[in-house]
């Protein structure tokens, strides 16, 4: 394998790391957050070594997009809500502790930050913490500025984000997600000329986000593999049969799997969405990429080898598409750079 022949993009901030949130809600304790900032510095040391290809810093973000895909009251809400908190008297990272339940639907959104939280958030293992706004937003930069090159040069792109963003739906965050990254890639690449674009989530977990954002539409087919929600997060959507509403009937394809599942299985799955994106012609795929599909990852149950990684890689190149890989999940943090590099060198190797 020739690694001298790579030349995969990078887009990178080291401005991830103004999220660092301390606090997690897991298993009935407050634990150190699985998406940590080291996860990053793993990716990057395999790109590096693997000589994967230039690292370049963001340098485009267009926020008229960004409220395209998300509510605006979400984002000023995203914006001010580590101050409101701070400036409420709470001491420890912003977690919800109330949510409009079933038992009470009303449609007012609360004034109080405790109460606005719990609105705007789906889970709470999610906390808020300073600079996780500006993270969010230098995250959406890197994803958008892989989309313009990716646009602009057919050329792939892998946007190396973080926070991630597949959870992030319309108006609530969660998942350790905020802006959803996918989407408004899409949505630039629909701005941009393209017609139609795939979004294939190989994450595992579903994107349950970027599935309420494009659940209506036509012009974005959105398929995922991923953990059945009745064993795993986020357990309320991503069932199979969930096709889509309105205009976007038949264009929503969820492939959930059970614990246990390996690659044999998994890649199956992924033969049957690659052929549903080549039916529906799109201009450009976008790869949700999170590589806690890996056997040894804490929060999940799949058991794909680091080697398996590479094999998906060569299957999404053969989807013949310009191609924008974004990052995801991905929790055992001492092999996350090996399986991502390991997808990139896949896709590239000639």
């Amino acid at each position: 394998m020739d690694l001298l022949n790579f030349n995969m993009k990078t887009i990178f901030s080291q401005k991830h790391k103004l999220r660092n949130s301390q606090t997690e809600l897991y298993g009935g304790q407050l634990v150190r957050p699985f998406e940590c900032l080291e996860r990053m510095d793993y990716i990057i040391s395999s790109i590096e070594d693997k000589k994967v290809g230039e690292i370049s810093e963001p340098s485009f973000c267009d926020t008229d997009i960004i409220t395209k895909i998300h509510d605006k009251n979400y984002i000023s809400f995203l914006e001010r809500a580590w101050g409101d908190w701070v400036k409420s008297g709470f001491k420890g990272e912003a977690i919800p502790s109330v949510w409009p339940s079933r038992s009470m639907p009303s449609e007012e959104i609360p004034t109080f930050i405790e109460g606005e939280l719990g609105y705007y958030c789906l889970a709470s293992e999610t906390s808020i913490s300073k600079g996780t706004f500006e993270a969010a937003i230098s995250s959406a930069s890197v994803a958008l500025t892989g989309a313009k090159i990716v646009s602009e040069t057919s050329n792939a792109i892998f946007s190396l984000c973080r926070p991630p963003g597949h959870h992030a739906s319309k108006n609530q965050y969660g998942g350790y997600c905020f802006i959803n990254n996918a989407a408004i890639s899409a949505q630039y690449f629909l701005d941009n000329g393209a017609k139609r674009v795939a979004i294939l989530d190989v994450d595992f977990h579903h994107g349950n986000g970027t599935q309420d954002i494009f659940y209506d539409r036509s012009d974005v087919m959105f398929l995922s593999l991923h953990g059945d929600p009745k064993d795993a997060f986020p357990h309320f959507l991503g069932y199979e049969n969930e096709t889509g509403t309105g205009d976007g009937d038949g264009y929503n394809f969820n492939f959930p799997m059970p614990p246990n599942t390996s690659y044999g299985s998994w890649s199956s799955a992924l033969n049957e969405a690659t052929k549903k994106i080549a039916e529906f012609r799109a201009d450009a795929l976008i790869l949700s990429l999170g590589v806690d599909t890996f056997k040894n990852d804490p929060i999940s149950f799949f058991k794909l080898n680091s080697e398996d990684f590479i094999d998906m890689g060569k299957r999404i190149k053969g989807i013949k598409l310009p191609t924008l890989f974004v990052m995801e999940g991905g929790y055992a943090i001492e092999e996350i750079g090996i399986n991502t590099v390991n997808t990139l060198i896949g896709f590239e190797e000639r």
